[in-house]
């Protein structure tokens, strides 16, 4: 078998594949392609199965490009979807795009001295030369409704699968669209095969069908399943229904690891295979580690660990890994005032907070701090109770009745936490 479907398999992520697909990857180098919609600025992390999968196609020696769908986009992709999505202004879309280029750059190999370098193309750079006629004549023609219609995707709309409202003109023809998008590329860049989610089966092989009967070529589709957690509940998105990016300024890279190490224990045997890249017989020892003691946590952590310096760096995992510990208490006041205003605020999202001159906060004694100036305490002599039962801390360190907060107490220059007992938290800001 092929090296590269023989990977997918291993790890999970492979779905369907047309007929001969594993003889083409094995008799040359392959030019395959997924697209990536330009929906936001940020690509999410439903997005890293797909950039995960070019990344393997490049490593066994083909070559990968990734589409992003500049033309594509003002339309919309129907598949998985119930309701029309509302359409972008082309300012907004090409902002999108731009994004999205820079982001996928950081992942594959540009190295045009390599036959196989990655290649990026927008669909808008053809399409824009496209008229409405020359379109349904010359392309539209080669594929029937009825063909189309078959497609699941197409079909759940009209049957009002649910709660569809049906599906506009335009949403109809996005298979169409697609399809023309291969038969461009296979045409122009020697581009054999397309890849994607399970989802968009019927518009890959709408591509190839296209590519057979209008210029008698032969094409190759390959589908990876979408991936659920194991309630079957859709991965990627957190419990009120919003998205993990992967812009550090979106999502930052300490709640990207946080959401990583939650993984249920259900999950992370399949996810480690599924987002890291570590070998097969070490990911086996893992399974096999955390299968005799679950509690250590040992596959999250190292999922979390993988993922988060893949998508962002060594740098930014060891501050993700740094602010965890704060929050779960194995960290110094060193640790913490050490921290950007983002990150800790993030870590302890929700703690009420009270602003306060700067002038009241630097000298001030803690026991007017904690009691008059903020509120955190009803008085001071419940404030004095507290710091002689050892229960009040400044920025995670136990401190008495003589502290004054200085300059240097301040967590990135601005914020002291106060702190009751274990869970008790209270943010000043100093203004």
């Amino acid at each position: 078998m092929n090296a590269f479907i023989d990977e997918l398999k291993w790890r999970g992520l492979l779905q369907d594949m047309t007929p001969g697909t594993d003889e083409q990857l094995q008799n040359e180098m392959t030019t395959g392609y997924i697209g990536f919609d330009p929906t936001a600025d940020s690509l999410h992390i439903g997005s890293l199965v797909p950039i995960k999968i070019l990344v393997h196609f490049q490593q066994h020696g083909h070559k990968p490009m990734a589409l992003v769908g500049g033309a594509t986009g003002m339309i919309g992709d129907p598949s998985g979807k119930s309701a029309e999505r509302n359409l972008l202004d082309e300012k907004t879309l090409n902002h999108y795009v731009e994004c999205i280029r820079q982001q996928l750059a950081r992942f594959l190999v540009f190295d045009e001295s390599k036959p196989n370098s990655a290649e990026l193309v927008n669909n808008y750079d053809w399409m824009k030369e496209v008229s409405f006629l020359d379109f349904v004549r010359d392309t539209g023609k080669h594929i029937t409704v009825n063909y189309m219609m078959a497609k699941d995707s197409v079909k759940k709309r009209f049957s009002g699968e649910g709660g569809a409202e049906g599906m506009s003109f335009t949403e109809f023809t996005y298979q169409l669209m697609q399809g023309y998008d291969f038969l461009h590329l296979y045409k122009e860049k020697n581009v054999k095969m397309q890849m994607g989610g399970s989802d968009q089966w019927g518009n890959i092989t709408t591509g190839t069908e296209l590519i057979r009967r209008k210029v008698q070529g032969n094409a190759f589709a390959l589908t990876v399943p979408l991936i659920t957690k194991s309630d079957g509940s859709k991965f990627g998105k957190s419990e009120s229904g919003e998205n993990y990016w992967l812009d550090a300024k979106r999502t930052s890279p300490y709640k990207f690891y946080q959401f990583w190490l939650n993984t249920a224990d259900a999950d992370a045997e399949r996810y480690i295979k599924i987002y890291t890249f570590l070998p097969k017989e070490e990911i086996e020892k893992l399974i096999e580690e955390h299968r005799t003691a679950p509690h250590e946590r040992k596959l999250q952590k190292r999922l979390a660990e993988e993922v988060t310096r893949w998508v962002h760096s060594d740098e930014e995992l060891q501050k993700a890994i740094k602010a965890s510990e704060i929050l779960f208490g194995k960290s110094t006041s060193e640790d913490l005032v050490s921290l950007d205003e983002e990150t800790f605020l993030q870590i302890f999202e929700g703690v009420p907070q009270k602003e306060i001159a700067k002038a009241d906060v630097i000298g001030s004694n803690i026991v007017e701090l904690l009691s008059e100036k903020s509120g955190f305490l009803k008085s001071k002599g419940e404030a004095r109770r507290e710091l002689a039962g050892n229960a009040i801390s400044v920025n995670k360190s136990k401190v008495t009745e003589d502290f004054t907060a200085e300059n240097k107490d301040l967590i990135d220059g601005k914020f002291l936490l106060l702190q009751k007992g274990k869970k008790n938290y209270f943010i000043v800001k100093a203004v």
